[in-house]
Parts: C-alpha cells; structure tokens; sequence
C-alpha cells in the first residue's frame, strides 16, 4: 500500500528555531522529510509502525538525511 504523502507524524518545534519543525520520534526536520515515509529513519517509530500496517517506503536508509541550506542552491 502506498499513501500520496505522509504527513500525519507527530511533529515539535526544532530548538530555538521559531518556524522549524521535525518528527517527534526520528528528529529529522519536515523539510527533509518532505512528505515521504522514506524521509525518516528506518529505525522511526512511525516509519516502522506504517511498514508494518503495510505501507511502503521507497527507499531504506539507515542514514538521517543531508540537510540542505538555500545557499547550497545560489
């Protein structure tokens, strides 16, 4: 089973960061996740409660994901 986005994971503010957030459980920020199971870790409680009610991610990575700055673009 494959859901368009998956963006009902419980999110908290990044510290310090007013307009940052990140999964509660993996602490990988939503802009890394950008809607994709395999945006949170393989070891996410979510990403491995979803897995196993059958739902499927791209990708598996062990690793958190490469944040990006805007600069990194420019």
């Amino acid at each position: 089973m494959k859901k368009l986005y998956y963006i009902d994971y419980p999110q908290e503010h990044v510290q310090d960061q007013m307009h940052r957030y990140q999964c509660v459980y993996c602490k990988v920020e939503t802009t890394l996740i950008n809607g994709k199971l395999e945006g949170h870790l393989a070891t996410c409680q979510y990403r491995l409660k979803l897995e196993t009610a059958g739902y499927e991610a791209l990708a598996s990575a062990e690793e958190k994901p490469t944040p990006q700055d805007a600069d990194d673009f420019d």
